[in-house]
C-alpha cells in the first residue's frame, strides 16, 4: 500500500473533563515578594536603629493609624473573633484541599504554595506595622533619662512619694465592701479620657503618633484571666484588646499600655512606662489613681529585690505607709487572684 494512511482523530470520551493545569497564582507571588521585602526591611532595622526609627515613626505610624481607623468602625474585638474561628478555617481549608487540590502534584503544590503565601501575611505585617518597633532606640534615649542602677533606698524614696501622691485622690474615689475601688465611668468613656490624655503625650514627644484608637473589651475575658492576660495588642488588626474581667484599677493602666503599643512602643516595659506617664497626663483623678497605684506595686516588687538586709527593714516600712483603702484595694486584687494564680 503506498497511499499514506490518514490519521484518525482521537474520540473524547464521553463525560471527560479535561482540567487546566494548576499555576501558582499571582497574588501569591506577590505576596511572597512583599514577605521577603519584610524580612530585608527587619535585617536592617535590626543593624541600624536610626533606620528603624524612621521606619517606625513613618511607615508603620501610617499603617497603625490606617489599622486603628478601619477596626475603630466595629464595636467589638475584630481580633478576636478571627482566632476564635482560625481552627474553623483550617479545617475548612484542609477539606477543601482533600476534596478539589489532590488531582495532581501540580494541584497539590500549587495550592501549598497559595497557603505559605496567604500565611505570610502575618509575618508582613508583624516586620511592617509593628515588628521593627523593637529595634528603635530605648525609650531613655529619646525622653532622655538617665538609665542606672538605682538603690534600695532610692526605690524606697520613690515609692514613699507615689504614696503621698495617692492619697490625694482617696477622697473621690469610691470602693466596694471588698476594698476595690470603682471605676466611676464605662470603658468607652474612660477610652477618651486616655485619648484626650495620649493627645497631650504626644505634643511633648515627636516619637508618640496622635491618632484615634479605641480598647476592645475582650469577650472571654474570664478565660483570659485564667491565662493571667490583662491585655494584648493585635498588630493585624490594630486593635487594643482589654480583659475587663481583672479589677477596676488595672483597666485604665492596662488599656494605656496597650495603647501604647499601638503607638510604635513594642518592647513591654518602655509601654509600662509609657502608660504611667499617659495616665498621669490625665486631668481625670481615677486614671491618675490607677497609674500611681500600678506603678507602685513594680517599684515595690524592685524593692523586695533589693532590700537585701536581714528582714527587709526599708520593704516593710513602705509597704506600711499606703493608706487602708489602698491596703484594701492589694488585699482585694490579691483575693481576686488567687483563683488564677496556679491556672498558667
Amino acid at each position: 500500500m503506498n497511499k499514506k494512511q490518514k490519521l484518525r482523530p482521537v474520540k473524547k470520551i464521553p463525560g471527560e473533563i479535561r482540567l487546566p493545569e494548576e499555576k501558582i497564582p499571582i497574588w501569591s507571588l506577590i505576596l511572597l515578594g512583599i514577605c521577603a521585602l519584610s524580612v530585608i526591611i527587619l535585617l536592617i532595622a535590626r543593624k541600624n536603629s536610626d533606620f528603624a526609627e524612621f521606619f517606625n515613626q513613618n511607615i508603620s505610624a501610617a499603617l497603625r493609624a490606617f489599622l486603628a481607623f478601619v477596626t475603630n468602625l466595629v464595636p467589638f474585638s475584630i481580633a478576636e473573633f478571627l482566632i476564635l474561628f482560625l481552627p474553623v478555617t483550617l479545617i475548612l481549608l484542609t477539606v477543601y484541599a482533600i476534596r478539589h487540590k489532590t488531582g495532581s502534584w501540580r494541584s497539590v503544590c500549587s495550592y501549598t504554595v497559595s497557603l505559605i503565601a496567604a500565611a505570610s501575611v502575618i509575618f508582613s505585617l508583624f516586620v511592617l506595622v509593628y515588628g521593627v518597633g523593637y529595634h528603635t532606640p530605648r525609650l531613655e534615649q529619646r525622653l532622655p533619662l538617665e538609665n542606672s542602677e538605682v538603690s534600695a533606698k532610692e526605690l524606697a524614696e520613690t515609692a514613699e512619694k507615689i504614696v503621698d501622691e495617692m492619697n490625694d485622690y482617696l477622697w473621690l474615689i469610691s470602693y466596694r465592701n471588698d476594698g476595690a475601688s470603682i471605676m466611676p465611668y464605662t470603658v468607652s468613656q474612660m477610652n477618651d479620657k486616655l485619648m484626650d490624655a495620649y493627645e497631650k503625650i504626644a505634643e511633648k514627644y515627636d516619637f508618640i503618633s496622635s491618632h484615634k484608637s479605641k480598647v476592645k473589651p475582650v469577650l472571654l475575658s474570664v478565660p483570659m484571666s485564667y491565662a493571667h492576660f490583662t491585655g494584648f495588642y493585635t498588630f493585624f488588626t490594630g486593635e487594643a484588646n482589654i480583659n475587663v474581667h481583672f479589677p477596676d484599677y488595672t483597666i485604665p493602666f492596662t488599656a494605656a499600655h496597650e495603647l501604647a503599643h499601638g503607638r510604635g512602643i513594642a518592647r513591654e516595659n518602655e509601654a509600662n512606662f509609657m502608660a504611667f506617664l499617659v495616665c498621669m497626663e490625665s486631668d481625670d483623678p481615677y486614671i491618675r489613681y490607677c497609674g500611681l497605684l500600678n506603678m507602685y506595686e513594680y517599684i515595690m516588687s524592685a524593692l523586695y529585690t533589693a532590700d537585701t538586709d536581714e528582714g527587709k527593714p526599708l520593704y516593710s516600712k513602705i509597704a506600711a505607709l499606703p493608706d487602708k483603702r489602698i491596703r484594701g484595694e492589694l488585699s482585694a486584687y490579691a483575693e481576686f487572684f488567687e483563683k488564677y494564680r496556679d491556672s498558667n
